[in-house]
């Protein structure tokens, strides 16, 4: 039997989950191989044997997004499948495009055929864009959890950019596990804030492995979505985060508009930063497109830790890295922090060294703030460099990590703290005790 010719596009997530699902044990169906994009250093790898399964005793070869159309031409490919987050509507049609312009099917997969079914009720937090605020609503959910007695366990979108041998399946429970599994600043930053908040946290590459484990051990799973990706696991209520901050995105990227058509909760963050006419805009959108969701509208509130005084000081602002890169805002919650308690800003882009330069080239959008970036070793290098050449008195840092443990010396590094403010009742903290109470009334309290 012939079998069809596939590429699979990804960014380490997304692309290793769809490949897992629906290609690897169909005989009917060859995957050449991955391309990736967006994240620094993750191509030139291979996707391991152990993971590609039997029809693979070689793996897959992972390779830069730049050589496509060579790809296409060269390996025969018939099918390419776009699998990754975060591209607008008009940049994902350009690169549709390329592709049938060299000879290739454009596939889409849709969610139904990746979703993975749970034995535990799954609430997934999902969102239109990468920076809404998923992690504030998460840490909201995980309080509510603790606060009732019950330890939450987090299902994270996956982050494998290691070993992806040794990254099949991660569990967290404490700080000391981010080291055992090597994680970069970008997984750490995802993982530590949950384990602050009472959470177990998995994450990796094998998702139905994930799953098994994680119900062994779950009320509710949470499901934490990345960028603004469809969830892995089929919920019993999806909840999707917008940004009236980047109005009109919830419609023109994707897939956060399957996101936004899908939610059953909808949830319009930053209303508090955001003008009027901005949140007006998001909720028309939400009523247009998904007429049955409940729309909540939540404030994200800012704190900044230490007793230190802002007012007058020299600060460099360093901010959550995806949400200032390909999440295409200026700043975040840390320049809001400085400017709010009458900091000075130093502009950190004149003192980048190296792979943070080049961050900026890539990203010229980026303002006055330093995105915390550390793929790879070289690049937290990069990082402690930049800050050390910054001529400031204080570090904020609003990444979700405490980044003093990974940055060491300098100037004192202070905490800038985010979280949501529910201000139509409490219909996030009813919703996830609903589905965890319920869950261990039926299963008699065994879990």
């Amino acid at each position: 039997m012939k079998r069809s010719r596939i590429l699979i596009m990804g960014a380490a997530g997304r692309d290793f989950h769809n490949f897992n699902c629906v290609f690897r044990d169909d005989p009917s169906f060859r995957v050449v191989a991955f391309t990736a994009a967006q994240i620094p250093n993750i191509s030139r790898r291979r996707y391991p044997p152990e993971l590609a399964g039997g029809l693979y005793p070689r793996g897959i070869p992972i390779c830069p997004e730049e050589m496509l159309d060579s790809l296409i031409s060269r390996k025969s490919i018939g099918q390419v499948v776009f699998a990754y987050s975060d591209i607008s509507h008009e940049e994902l049609m350009h690169i549709a495009s390329r592709v049938l312009a060299a000879g290739a099917d454009f596939r889409l997969i849709g969610p139904d055929a990746t979703m993975l079914r749970s034995r535990c009720p799954v609430v997934s937090v999902c969102a239109v864009r990468t920076g809404c605020g998923k992690s504030q609503v998460v840490r909201h959910l995980c309080d509510t959890l603790v606060a009732a007695g019950i330890r939450p366990v987090v299902v994270r979108h996956p982050m494998p950019y290691g070993d992806l041998r040794l990254q099949a399946v991660e569990r967290f429970t404490a700080a000391e596990d981010l080291d055992r599994y090597h994680c970069t600043i970008e997984e750490r930053e995802e993982y530590e804030h949950l384990l602050e908040h009472g959470a177990i946290v998995y994450a990796g590459v094998d998702y139905r492995r994930i799953l098994r484990l994680a119900e062994k051990e779950a009320n509710v799973i949470i499901w934490d979505g990345g960028n603004n990706d469809l969830p892995f696991f089929r919920s019993d209520l999806e909840i999707v985060v917008t940004d009236p901050l980047r109005a009109g995105h919830e419609v023109s990227w994707y897939p956060g508009e399957v996101n936004l058509r899908r939610g059953a909760i909808v949830v319009i963050n930053k209303v508090n930063a955001a003008p009027h006419e901005s949140v007006a805009a998001v909720e028309r959108n939400i009523r247009k497109y998904n007429p049955s969701a409940t729309i909540i509208r939540t404030a994200s509130r800012v704190r900044v830790g230490g007793a230190e005084s802002l007012e007058g000081r020299r600060v460099l602002v360093v901010e959550d890295g995806p949400t200032v890169t390909h999440g295409s805002m200026p700043s975040g919650a840390g320049l809001a922090a400085a400017l709010e308690h009458g900091a000075i800003v130093v502009d950190p882009r004149p003192h980048a060294v190296g792979s943070i330069a080049k961050a900026y080239a890539d990203w010229p959008h980026i303002g006055p703030v330093l995105p915390a970036m550390g793929y790879w070793p070289g690049q937290l290098r990069d990082l402690k460099a930049t800050i050390d050449r910054v001529p400031c008195e204080l570090v904020l840092a609003a990444t979700p990590i405490d980044l003093a443990r990974v940055i060491r010396g300098g100037e004192p590094i202070l905490r800038v703290e985010y979280s949501v403010e529910e201000l139509d009742g409490a219909l996030l903290k009813e919703s996830i005790l609903r589905l965890a109470l319920g869950a261990g009334q039926s299963a008699g309290g065994d879990r």
